[in-house]
This record gives C-alpha cells, sequence and structure tokens, in this order.
C-alpha cells in the first residue's frame, strides 16, 4: 500500500487547521505513521482521527500532535521528556526536531513493542524507559521541555521540578474528560507562569499513587 498520497494530504489539512510552523510539518511529513498503527488500521493511518493501538490506549490524532509540537517551540539542541510514550509516533515526530528525547511508558507490553519500534526505525534520539511518568527521569534532568500525553486532574510536582530554568511543560489537565485543556506552564526567574491553550480529550495519567494538587498559577487565556 502506498501513502505517499495520503502523507500529502494530511499535511495540507493541517495547514489548513492552523499549522504554521514548516519545521513541525516537514517532521510529520517524515515519520511514517503507519508505522505507529496496528496492521487492521494501517489504512486508515493518515486520516485525521486518533486510532486503537491496544491496552486500552491510542495514537492521537495528527492535528492534536502536531498543535502540541508547534506550541512547545523545539530547537536543535532541545533536550525533551515524554511522559506517555504509547504508541510511539509523538516521540517519532519531536525526534525530528531536537537532540534527544527522553520518553517513558508504564506499561510495559507497550513500552518493549515501542523500543523495538524505535531500534527497527533507527530512531537512536529516543531513549525509552518503562516506569512511573509522574516521577520523571530525575537522573536525566533538568529537560527543556516537557510533555505530557496524558490528562492529569494535577500537574505532578516531580515534573515542574525537573524543568530547566526557561524551560515548558505542556499537558492536558481537568479534573474530568469532558473538561480537558492542553496547559503551558513556562518556568520564569517568579516562577511558574501558566496559560490555558484549548480544549482537548486525553486517556487518564495513571500514577503509582495519587499526587497531591498543585496551586493553580495565573491563567492566560489563549
Amino acid at each position: 500500500m502506498s501513502f505517499e498520497a495520503h502523507r500529502i494530504r494530511l499535511i495540507m489539512e493541517l495547514r489548513q487547521q492552523g499549522i504554521t510552523d514548516t519545521k513541525v510539518l516537514s517532521a510529520i511529513e517524515r515519520v511514517p505513521r503507519e508505522e505507529f498503527v496496528p496492521p487492521a488500521f494501517q489504512y486508515q493511518a493518515y486520516e485525521n482521527t486518533a486510532l486503537p493501538i491496544g491496552e486500552g490506549q491510542t495514537i492521537s490524532q495528527p492535528t492534536v500532535v502536531a498543535f502540541m509540537t508547534q506550541e512547545l517551540e523545539i530547537a536543535d539542541g532541545t533536550k525533551i521528556l515524554e511522559i506517555g510514550t504509547g504508541s510511539g509516533y509523538q516521540a517519532a515526530v519531536l525526534a525530528k526536531l531536537c537532540r534527544r528525547v527522553y520518553t517513558i511508558e508504564r506499561n510495559r507490553d507497550l513500552y518493549v513493542e515501542v523500543a523495538r519500534k524505535f531500534s527497527r526505525l533507527r530512531l537512536h534520539n529516543i531513549v525509552p524507559r518503562c516506569a512511573d511518568g509522574t516521577k520523571g527521569w530525575p537522573e536525566q534532568a533538568p529537560f527543556d521541555r516537557i510533555l505530557v500525553t496524558a490528562a492529569a486532574t494535577a500537574v505532578p510536582e516531580a515534573l515542574l521540578a525537573q524543568l530547566a530554568p526557561g524551560g515548558m511543560l505542556l499537558l492536558p489537565l481537568g479534573p474530568t474528560p469532558v473538561e480537558q485543556h492542553i496547559v503551558r506552564l513556562r518556568k520564569t526567574t517568579t516562577g511558574m507562569v501558566e496559560e490555558v491553550l484549548w480544549p482537548v480529550r486525553f486517556v487518564p495519567l495513571v500514577p503509582d499513587q495519587d499526587t497531591p494538587p498543585r496551586p493553580r498559577a495565573d491563567s492566560i487565556p489563549h
């Protein structure tokens, strides 16, 4: 099956929906999404929709991946931590834009499969780990960017602590699935600055134990 025409059509659709960063569009164009979905869904790989990948998880809609990647403002030397590897697709897109991606998946079956996939696709600047993502990766901190791809009801304190000065944390946040928004937190010299971006619906972020809530920073509507 040839995916080239479908890939081009998806890129055109992303442009129409407001993805303006040419580096992000190029990264998405260069990542074979069909490699990150189960064989039964490969014919839908370039449809702008989320697809099941097993273990109750999904590969995110390309529009969501593109917008979240664009909002991270990634440069060549950026060091990124991703929480929730899932299919590995988002990590693969990030890897086309930065120096190194550290990614954590708590489900061992998904982790084993995606680690093999990264190796097969020669994505050598992605470092996967099977662990509780809410605790971050302290041995590799600090990170310039942290991206959480599952919805939290509160911002994990460990992730804030592992953010570099001037760094950015992007995550879906909300008390219920119908009240989730992508939230961006910037670490400034005077504290955390929070922006509420757009509504989403993600699978929940599951810690090993309850994460205590953090007081919300001042919100800046986007």
